[in-house]
């Protein structure tokens, strides 16, 4: 019998909850899409482990807006039944692995980030958004350690791991603009004190990125045309094909519990 996906009541708090849930959710699933296939064991846990942290943080982020929701609601329903479009992800986790190059290249944009933002939401007047942020600061600055680590090493490495590297932070800088986009929504908890303005954090996350990209040979592109849509729930055609997977096994055997 098929499973009716899930009907949930986007209020500002519940939606800007989702959206972070929902970055955490697909980027630990393309993560461990790399398990058993990276290129040496230690970096098949690594990566592994990194997918465990972000699966971790995902989880108490839909269980709060499970309850800030206040319906039946929880975080495996939130998860698993919805819609492609109900997801709001940035467009730049969704990506496919590609290359190890593209893995690391999309996993560095993005926790140079998450590392820049949990801290700052470490001072959210929401107590519980609070503490989420400071464990979850705590594995974005691992994250981030770990990816810049491999990017120098590309970037500075043989002719062929510095093309690809290149050619990865080319094809993925147009995913980036959306991290510091904001709507009406998210203006009016920013403004509550209980989310943090993205914008405000682009000058660190720049400086990083240019830290770490100089010191690995490789350059910035210099194009400010940016993708949007993952917040609006409009996606590229891959999160289609990884939402098939990820929510095969509660589609076929619907609120199977082990």
């Amino acid at each position: 019998m098929p499973v009716a996906n899930i009907q949930v009541s986007e209020t500002p708090m519940v939606l800007y909850t989702l959206r972070r849930a929902d970055d955490a959710l697909i980027l630990g699933h393309r993560l461990s899409e790399w398990c058993g296939h990276a290129p040496m064991l230690e970096e098949d846990m690594a990566l592994s482990n990194i997918a465990l942290d972000l699966i971790g943080q995902a989880r108490e982020l839909y269980t709060y807006a499970a309850a800030v929701e206040g319906k039946d609601n929880d975080e495996d329903k939130l998860a698993y039944l919805r819609d492609v479009r109900q997801y709001r992800n940035l467009l730049l986790v969704e990506q496919p692995n590609g290359d190890f190059a593209q893995t690391l290249v999309r996993q560095f944009f993005y926790s140079a980030f998450a590392d820049l933002y949990w801290r700052a939401m470490m001072t959210s007047r929401d107590a519980t958004l609070a503490a989420i942020a400071a464990k979850s600061e705590k594995e974005s600055a691992y994250h981030l350690r770990h990816a810049s680590e491999w990017i120098i090493r590309l970037g500075d490495g043989t002719d062929e791991s510095h093309v690809r590297a290149q050619t990865a932070i080319d094809h993925l800088w147009a995913f980036t603009g959306e991290m510091f986009a904001v709507d009406d929504g998210e203006c009016a908890l920013i403004h509550a004190g209980i989310a943090i303005d993205p914008g405000t954090l682009r000058g660190r996350w720049l400086t990083t990125l240019s830290d770490v990209i100089s010191e690995a040979t490789l350059e910035l592109p210099q194009n400010d045309w940016m993708q949007q849509g993952g917040r609006a729930g409009r996606h590229s055609e891959h999160l289609g094909h990884l939402l098939s997977e990820l929510q095969s096994m509660q589609r076929t055997f619907p609120g199977l519990t082990w």
